[in-house]
């Protein structure tokens, strides 16, 4: 009988179907966990489910029955990889399910954001069309992405998908070669290129950390164009007091964020300040939820874990 214990329920929609695996087994679920209650909650579980509750060191040195984490999401920043293959403990993750959902968010906050459509919708509801007294009225700015360049940085599935809708749309697309790196592959745009000629630039790179503060005071300087900045990877891959100095000092002409370094953010963070700002939209970590994508991503995890205790593992990391 396999033990299953699923340490953050509540981070998949309550009208997705998580279903039962094809095994003998025994599935115990928690609303969420805390970081603290990992360790006990784990100590006899043969397969742990988690998507966000962190799974460490200290916590997998007590689960000596422990041979899979199953990972409801494609971040794995949460698993002490290194600990986990010391212990000969295999992970894995969900993969391209959200090829679609991540994609069009990303086209929505940014289409929003050249457009001005959230400022626009405001001055309407509080009478500002009457007082115009005529049909329209310019109070803010509205720019094309027909004709921008835009600057994918992570040129993976969901960058190269973001990149074919933009060329839709008769954007240029430049895709990003790694920060630093003194050799390209075919088809990438150096690092700091990429922020010089953008008009837009959208981030779709993994939480590593490399990565970590991908974009800070020095990146945010090079920004000639002044780009709007679109954000629906991970938080850390930007520094947030940078962000919000760089908006102040009109480096950037916008920013939408679907993540923040910590979520959710402090009510005193640098993305809560600028979240009322008119040329600012953050959503709360949504770009990957639609019902389509959680419920791929949910038969997924059910299939990854009875593919391994068949002995036939996919989507191993590390």
């Amino acid at each position: 009988m396999i033990r299953i214990v699923f340490l953050d329920r509540d981070t998949l929609s309550p009208e997705t179907v998580v279903r039962a695996p094809s095994v003998p087994h025994e599935m115990v679920v928690h609303a969420r966990s805390a970081p603290h209650e990992v360790a006990e909650r784990i100590r006899d579980a043969d397969v742990v489910i988690t998507n966000k509750a962190p799974v460490r060191a200290e916590a997998l040195a007590g689960a000596a029955k422990l041979k899979l984490i199953a990972v409801a999401a494609t971040g794995t920043d949460i698993i002490d990889l290194v600990e986990a293959k010391a212990r000969g403990i295999a992970v894995c993750n969900i993969r391209n399910y959200a090829k679609h959902t991540v994609p069009e968010h990303t086209f929505a906050l940014m289409l929003a954001l050249r457009r001005s459509i959230l400022p626009y919708r405001q001055s309407v509801i509080e009478g500002r069309w009457q007082q115009a007294a005529q049909f329209c009225y310019f109070d803010y700015p509205i720019a094309d992405l027909g004709g921008a360049t835009l600057g994918v940085i992570g040129h993976g599935t969901l960058g190269q998908s973001v990149g074919k809708i933009a060329e839709a749309f008769g954007m240029t697309v430049l895709a990003a070669g790694r920060r630093g790196a003194t050799e390209l592959k075919p088809g990438q745009t150096a690092f700091d290129e990429i922020l010089k000629r953008s008009d837009v630039i959208t981030l779709h790179c993994p939480l590593t950390p490399e990565t970590r503060g991908l974009i800070g005071i020095r990146e945010f300087g090079l920004m000639e164009r002044k780009p709007l900045l679109i954000n629906t990877g991970r938080g850390g891959l930007v520094d947030e007091l940078a962000l919000e100095k760089a908006l102040d000092a009109g480096q950037i002409s916008g920013a939408g964020f679907d993540v923040t370094d910590g979520e959710p953010p402090a009510p005193d963070s640098p993305m809560m300040r600028i979240a009322l700002r008119e040329n600012v939209i953050l959503t709360p970590h949504v770009a990957w939820a639609s019902r389509e994508a959680i419920q791929a991503l949910a038969d997924q995890l059910i299939e990854n874990i009875e593919l391994f205790l068949a002995g036939t593992p996919r989507n191993l990391v590390g």
